[in-house]
């Protein structure tokens, strides 16, 4: 591997843009590897924490009604939601007068690495309070999503060359299902199913002595994730091209950047294009979140999954969805990332409504189904056609998601000025989160007055389809020459 630029500013990141029609094509860099590193090790948080392994733990056995659950999480994700919103704009802002983004990012990471070990004293009676337990994944909900924005802001700095920039990011995806599916392949095989099943190759009981019947497997969800992100983070800390020092001091930075984003958020009429698609995303993005931060309870309690369901369900989507990352920097070199974005958006809505029309005794709304009839095949889990359609579209909804993210970051930096990269950026994140309050408590009434699981997706189906209709007035994102 070439490491020629690394330690070197790219030329993304200089005052001048290079033609994105430049044929160019470099090696991947030390600096750009570690870069995927680290994003694919901050993701693993989301699948087991925030998705497959702890927030159904939280709905079911914390909280102990799934409703319920789902409404109480929808709380979690309005009130950082909010926090992110007010704040990530500025930073970005601020960070682009200050130079070098590693510190916060540092400063995120020694933030969230001791809240996600103590995720592991979160019990039912003994331990962590549910009052407790919230606050902690509010504040980690905010940290990761500071550290999501600086991560970004350095992806043009991590690529060789401009071009480049859509592998990594699709990459950085791809490593971060990759990630996901070893550690839900390692709890499966290591604490979950050890003295349930006789299989060749299965230990008898649950490594490092964990017990079951205590919920410790899902309460490991927080020090595993700590682990991974940790280890990621070093060759990223030591080999990514960082910004340089503007010789501002920290306090004239952030005045700086107050000055900065006023004019930004001034400026967005000469920079239209930009604006209509941070609106677009501030919708769909809020979509997939919701489908994100949700999508584990809302499998769990509508097919009454087990730990054992869960965890295969989420090995499935996280080993399928990292084609997202591969599937991304394809369409958006066939159709131009703004194209690939409204196709990705379309297969994920598409999913999505069949999948709300899926129970145990039903099928697409209307069609009955027998639980108790005879199997579709004799395999361990999964047995009923319900089951493995639902499967199947959340397989589908996994690709779309995944390559969505990769290719709404490429559509960005395409359509966003060089030399505020950074605080568009921190827009960017903004347009990810100013409305993930919103849509949590929507989320959380409609599960609440209907008291329906169902019901409360209903507003994400809003918001993935509005974005995907803002998208047309969009101008730019398409094919390089």
């Amino acid at each position: 591997m070439s490491e020629v630029l690394d330690g070197a500013p790219s030329a993304v990141g200089e005052g001048s843009r290079v033609p994105q029609s430049a044929p160019v094509k470099a090696p991947l860099t030390r600096g750009g590897l570690s870069w995927v590193l680290h994003q694919g090790s901050r993701d693993v948080y989301v699948v087991l924490v925030t998705i497959y392994i702890f927030a159904p733990y939280f709905s079911g056995v914390l909280v102990g009604d799934p409703v319920r659950g789902q409404a109480i999480m929808a709380q979690i994700a309005t009130a950082y939601g909010l926090l992110v919103a007010l704040t990530a704009p500025v930073l970005g802002a601020s960070i682009e007068q200050y130079g070098p983004r590693k510190p916060l990012i540092t400063l995120a990471l020694t933030t969230m690495l001791p809240l996600l070990v103590l995720l592991w004293w979160a019990m039912p009676a003994g331990g962590l309070p549910l009052w407790a337990t919230s606050l902690t994944l509010i504040v980690l909900g905010v940290a990761y999503n500071w550290g999501d924005a600086l991560n970004n802001a350095l992806l043009p700095r991590a690529a060789a060359t401009p071009a480049q920039a859509p592998l990594l990011s699709g990459l950085g995806y791809f490593l971060s299902n990759g990630l996901s599916v070893l550690m839900l392949v390692l709890m499966l095989w290591g604490f979950v199913l050890p003295g349930q099943v006789d299989w060749p190759g299965i230990p008898k009981t649950p490594l490092l002595g964990l017990s079951t019947g205590n919920h410790e497997p899902s309460r490991l969800a927080g020090p595993l994730s700590a682990l991974i992100m940790a280890l990621g983070a070093i060759p990223f800390l030591l080999w990514t091209p960082d910004a340089p020092r503007t010789g501002l001091s920290a306090r004239a930075s952030l005045t700086a950047g107050l000055a900065l984003l006023r004019d930004t958020f001034a400026n967005l009429k000469g920079h239209r294009d930009v604006a209509t698609f941070l609106g677009a995303r501030m919708l769909y993005c809020d979509g997939m979140t919701a489908l994100l931060v949700f999508g584990g309870l809302f499998a769990a309690g509508l097919m009454g999954w087990g730990p054992l369901e869960m965890l295969v369900y989420g090995v499935s989507l996280s080993l399928v969805g990292s084609l997202g990352g591969f599937l991304a920097p394809a369409l958006d070199r066939r159709l131009g990332p703004k194209r690939a974005v409204q196709v990705e958006i379309a297969g994920c809505l598409a999913a999505l409504i069949c999948a709300l029309g899926m129970r145990r005794d039903r099928i697409l709304y209307v069609f009955p189904y027998d639980p108790a009839g005879p199997a579709v095949w004799d395999g361990p889990l999964f047995r009923t056609a319900p089951e493995l359609l639902y499967v199947g579209l959340g397989l589908i909804i996994a690709v779309c998601v995944t390559a969505q993210y990769a290719s709404s970051r490429t559509l960005l930096v395409r359509l966003a000025p060089v030399d505020r990269t950074a605080a568009f950026f921190g827009l960017y994140a903004l347009s990810g989160t100013a409305t993930v309050w919103l849509g949590s408590a929507l989320v959380a009434a409609a599960t609440s007055v209907f008291k329906s699981q169902v019901a409360g997706f209903l507003p994400i189906v809003g918001l993935l389809a509005l974005g995907f209709i803002a998208l047309f007035a969009v101008r730019g994102g398409g094919r390089e020459a």
